[in-house]
């Protein structure tokens, strides 16, 4: 089978795998301790898990703590339920962790973005907006949103700014001047089950889940050491590959760009992280190419809201009616995809659209 959904998920790294395997002890081991314990073996998991802290503390800019959660929507609730602010603006092609938390808020404002799925800087930003949600790269499209910029106009108007930078976390550089940054370890190479969100020092939460206030008094429950050290391995590896696996990604993306040269590309192709194909052939049947290409694993839309049978809200956003919608793939790309791969399941892809007289 070919791998080609890197936005869904990533395979897990080598050395992610490896950290992990030393704090999933038996009974004939001393790593299994409850890193909340105060004996040694607890104090030893403990400590694992701050040099696991540190090295995810890599992905982020200096001046804030690391808060580790289950995932980048456990993260996305704490900061928008926990933060000290009122109604909150988001982009229209956020995603659904950020839309319905902000809905649930109470208050909600949309921002809207241009047919390349970018933000304008200059957007309206709303009286009473007291926090604005922009995601750094958008799992759909894989635009780039200008997140510095649009920071500079949030702190002018006097509110707070959250990043979703799941997308972009260990492939570009970290949004410098966020105030909480929301991170999912499964998208840069390490474990499902775990995240991170980002808090600028000097900005305090209140609690979204209760119990023993284990994590920082923000996140009851029992951390899980193998996962934070997974976690902290691709975190680092993130890092030091980041040049390298960008000019691999960038092959990647020109070879796919060249074999599918006759299809549409949705999104930007010039402020866009190039390890996101997202493109459309009017008249496709998706599903069809999908039951078509079994060994090609791709995506028509977001994984979150694959089998909804609902138009991509991201792809409407940018002004796709529901059938270009809808005739729309996404390709993921990276750190392990082979020029090989890319070949073969373009031969496939547009083999089975030409059996659609495509």
């Amino acid at each position: 089978m070919i791998y080609l959904d890197y936005q869904a998920t990533t395979p897990l790294a080598p050395e992610a795998r490896e950290a992990m395997l030393r704090w999933l002890g038996g009974p004939e081991s001393d790593m299994f301790g409850n890193p909340h314990s105060p004996h040694r073996m607890g104090r030893m998991a403990a400590a694992a898990i701050e040099v696991a802290r540190e090295q995810v503390a890599g992905l982020f800019p200096p001046g804030g703590r690391v808060i580790f959660t289950s995932g980048a929507t456990e993260a996305i609730n704490l900061a928008i339920r926990g933060a000290p602010c009122g109604p909150v603006a988001c982009s229209t092609i956020e995603h659904a962790a950020v839309r319905d938390t902000a809905r649930w808020y109470g208050a909600e404002h949309d921002l809207p973005v241009d047919a390349d799925g970018l933000l304008d800087p200059a957007v309206p930003i709303p009286v009473d907006a007291r926090l604005i949600a922009v995601m750094q790269v958008n799992n759909e499209i894989g635009t780039i949103q200008p997140v510095e910029a649009i920071a500079a106009r949030t702190r002018a108007h006097g509110a707070l700014l959250l990043c979703d930078a799941v997308q972009g976390a260990g492939k570009l550089a970290p949004p410098a001047h966020a105030d909480m940054i929301a991170v999912s370890a499964h998208k840069l190479h390490g474990p499902k089950g775990i995240g991170a969100l980002w808090v600028r020092d000097g900005l305090e939460l209140a609690p979204v889940t209760h119990g023993g206030g284990q994590e920082q008094g923000l996140r009851s429950g029992t951390l899980a050491p193998a996962l934070c050290a997974g976690f902290g391995a691709a975190a680092q590896i993130a890092v030091e590959r980041r040049e390298e696996d960008t000019a691999h990604v960038e092959a990647l993306w020109h070879r796919a760009r060249d074999l599918f040269d006759a299809w549409s590309l949705n999104g930007s192709a010039e402020h866009r992280w190039h390890g996101n194909l997202n493109i459309r052939r009017d008249g496709l049947d998706v599903a069809r190419l999908m039951s078509d290409c079994r060994n090609v694993m791709f995506s028509a839309g977001s994984a979150c809201a694959s089998g909804s049978g609902r138009p991509s809200h991201v792809l409407r956003a940018i002004g796709l009616t529901d059938a270009q919608a809808k005739s729309s793939i996404r390709l993921g790309l990276g750190r392990y995809t082979t020029a090989q791969e890319i070949d073969t399941a373009a031969a496939a892809i547009l083999a089975a659209a030409r059996e659609q007289g495509l």
